[in-house]
């Protein structure tokens, strides 16, 4: 079951201000979640295969083809900044 003073300390990590009826209302929203997770867990899964995802999902590739590219001059063309045949962008650290 989860505390009050549970949630206040993931607050306190996330580095988040809740004010007491937000600390009240996760409290009872976690404690649903965890109720509802134990309960899933008392089902019988014995005959039900695992599965990743609920639909038949399959990644449909294509072969690579080697084809015409953009020439420098059109693939620059909307830069809003640009030096030589590269885009230029503000430097990040």
């Amino acid at each position: 079951m989860i505390s009050k003073k549970d949630v206040e300390h993931v607050a306190l990590l996330a580095r988040l201000e809740l004010k007491e009826e937000e600390k009240e209302m996760y409290t009872r929203q976690l404690n649903d979640i965890l109720k509802y997770a134990h309960k899933l867990q008392q089902l019988n899964t014995e005959d039900v295969t695992p599965t990743a995802h609920v639909l038949p999902i399959k990644n449909v590739f294509r072969e690579d083809q080697v084809g015409d590219h953009l020439p420098n001059e059109k693939a620059l063309a909307n830069a809003p900044d640009k030096e030589g045949n590269y885009i230029k962008v503000p430097k990040i650290m």
